[in-house]
């Protein structure tokens, strides 16, 4: 049976945790410092909390599931922890899967280079498990450790799923690319709406309602998106901001202004979150009117 450590347990952790716990892994995790929700979604999932120190020896692979903020003070308290470790078995490698810049995961592999831990970059594109529904898994990693991805990719067997990045060129990098260039649509799509609803509202609420109706008109299609990811974007606002805040870094140019703007969309929407709310009761009021506007069609 396989020994799997995933960090931390948010949405998607807890939820791929539950999927290889089903499929007959053991799934270890430390939450230190985290919150009651996320011991929670820990436990309901069937992860074990423990120790740095257990978490290290215990386990044949580290997921690193962090918000993209924190990927690498996690990496660097992971690496910090292997060099007290005895010589008790280590992990076979430290799997980042978070939403970060190239440059940063070619950073954060750096860090365990000199270590008899491997390092693979992973980039999870997709909602968390469901029933019937699995993200994928897109690894890399160096030239020369092709036997540590095909390791990863045997993880299948318990109901991960891993597409391999190879050929030419592959490396380091790669999969955080693909990633980043699918949030461009993504996240980047809910920071557009977002922005779209929130300016509409400010010239007048007037401006808001018609604009939705002219939604439900001409782009029925989009409106179905924005009922659907708006409000799943609000929670998690507080994430994007660095995910967006990296896919500028990683655009470069004139080109990552866009990027910057949505970073500052998604701050607003979080700060409103945890603040007057008044931001968050424009965007879910626009959200409800959609859904009227869409009932109306059907």
């Amino acid at each position: 049976m396989s020994a799997i450590a995933i960090v931390s347990a948010g949405a998607m952790g807890s939820a791929i945790a539950k999927r290889l716990v089903h499929g007959g892994c053991t799934v270890y995790t430390n939450l230190d410092g985290r919150s009651p929700a996320a011991h929670s979604r820990a436990l309901a999932a069937g992860m074990t909390i423990v120790p740095l120190p257990t978490l290290l020896s215990n386990s044949s692979w580290i997921l690193s599931i962090v918000p993209p903020g924190e990927a690498l003070a996690f990496a660097q308290r992971i690496r910090s922890a292997l060099a007290l470790a005895d010589a008790s078995p280590l992990p076979r490698a430290f799997v980042d899967c978070n939403a970060v810049n190239p440059e940063m995961v070619k950073r954060i592999g750096g860090l365990f280079r000199e270590t008899p831990v491997g390092f693979i970059d992973a980039g999870i594109v997709g909602t968390p498990p469901r029933d019937g529904w699995d993200p994928t898994f897109y690894a890399c990693s160096e030239p020369g450790s092709e036997d540590v991805l095909e390791e990863f990719a045997a993880l299948s067997q318990y109901g991960l799923k891993v597409s391999l990045l190879k050929g030419a060129g592959a490396g380091i990098g790669d999969a955080s690319s693909l990633k980043l260039c699918e949030s461009m649509m993504k996240k980047g799509s809910i920071g557009l709406f977002m922005t779209m609803m929130l300016t509409a509202h400010r010239s007048s609420p007037a401006t808001a309602d018609a604009l939705m109706k002219e939604l439900s008109i001409s782009q029925p299609a989009l409106m179905s998106r924005l009922i659907q990811t708006v409000p799943e974007g609000i929670p998690k606002a507080y994430r994007f901001v660095a995910e967006m805040e990296g896919l500028a870094e990683f655009v470069g140019g004139g080109e990552a202004d866009v990027f910057m703007g949505f970073a500052r969309v998604f701050e607003r929407v979080a700060g409103s979150l945890e603040g007057d709310g008044v931001d968050i009761e424009t965007l879910r009021s626009g959200v409800e009117r959609a859904l009227e506007l869409q009932g109306t069609l059907k």
